[in-house]
């Protein structure tokens, strides 16, 4: 059997109140002032995405503190959308820091997860060590907001557009096929000559056969059903309805990220590479595994090593 199909251990969590609300938080390793680093999901994941990087990072040494974000898992689903925009989400993690008293950490983000680094960097520089992101780079704040962009570039069935254009539709779906939606979703190796359906995530909602290969085993995505059942998609969701929102708390912020940063993509994954990232994150360093989107659980073993190895350097 794959290593990667193997059970893992990961920590038990506990609830932290902060930032007004409260995050359910998955913590190894011992607390040591000059080595925190903080793990961020994407969407539709949780903390346990990162189930296989844990025992290597603490093996080197690290504290790892992995949040359910807020509106994942156990961790508070505010019902207010603005709730689930940059300041608030950010927040979530500046507040982290302080309950753990340390002045900044490494952030390592995932997906929407890396969005959420990328603006934490932009908004609180102070607080922000080093950064490693994989699969979605730098987002350049052009002179449309974001979902009106796509909305003329790909039309109202693209998934960010219809999120935000038919509140409520997209939730109710997902939330009807829970176990359907995360198993079509988390594959790999899916045939390329299949085109990109416009609503995406409904489509993969309703699919009744997979395509490609699964990247967890049943139990793993087990862990990811029983988080939805708690939480339902709706909080996750609400981060991508805060994308224009996003776009104007950014106004006056220089878009210039100065931290040193690594920068994993997938070479299979269909979010494209932003070609001029050292045009607005000058001191990054960029590599590519063969993978697609689900870099660090596709491939673990190269991903541990490659975020090892520029943390060393």
């Amino acid at each position: 059997m794959d290593k990667k199909n193997n059970s893992v251990d990961f920590p038990n969590p506990t609830m932290i109140s902060v930032n007004g609300i409260e995050l359910e938080i998955f913590e190894a390793g011992k607390q040591n002032k000059g080595k925190p680093i903080v793990l961020c999901h994407g969407f539709p994941e949780n903390a346990f995405s990162w189930r296989f990087q844990v025992p290597k990072l603490v093996q080197a040494g690290y504290h790892i503190i992995i949040p359910n974000q807020r509106g994942y898992g156990k961790s508070s689903c505010p019902t207010e959308i603005t709730e689930y925009d940059i300041e608030h989400l950010t927040g979530d993690l500046i507040a982290l820091l302080d309950h753990y008293e340390y002045e900044k950490a490494t952030f390592i983000g995932h997906d929407w997860g890396a969005n959420i680094v990328w603006s934490l960097a932009l908004l609180h520089p102070e607080r922000v060590e080093n950064i490693i992101n994989l699969a979605l780079p730098y987002q350049v704040r052009g002179e449309k907001p974001w979902i009106e962009w796509m909305e003329e570039i790909f039309g109202a069935d693209n998934y960010f557009v219809h999120f935000n254009r038919q509140v409520g539709v997209a939730d109710a779906i997902l939330n009807e096929n829970k176990f359907q939606f995360l198993n079509n979703l988390f594959r790999k190796n899916v045939p390329p000559a299949i085109p990109e359906p416009g609503m995406l995530m409904i489509n993969l909602a309703r699919a009744e056969q997979p395509l490609g290969e699964p990247i967890m085993s049943d139990n793993e995505l087990a862990v990811y059903v029983s988080a939805f059942e708690i939480s339902g998609f709706t909080g996750g969701i609400n981060w991508y309805r805060n994308l224009d929102r996003n776009w104007h708390l950014l106004t006056d912020i220089n878009p210039i990220i100065q931290h040193p940063t690594l920068m994993i993509y997938g070479e299979q994954d269909m979010i494209p590479k932003l070609e001029n990232l050292k045009d607005f994150v000058p001191n990054v360093e960029i590599i590519s595994l063969d993978c697609g989107h689900c870099i660090q659980q596709e491939k673990p073993e190269e991903t541990n090593q490659a975020i090892l190895k520029w943390l060393q350097q």
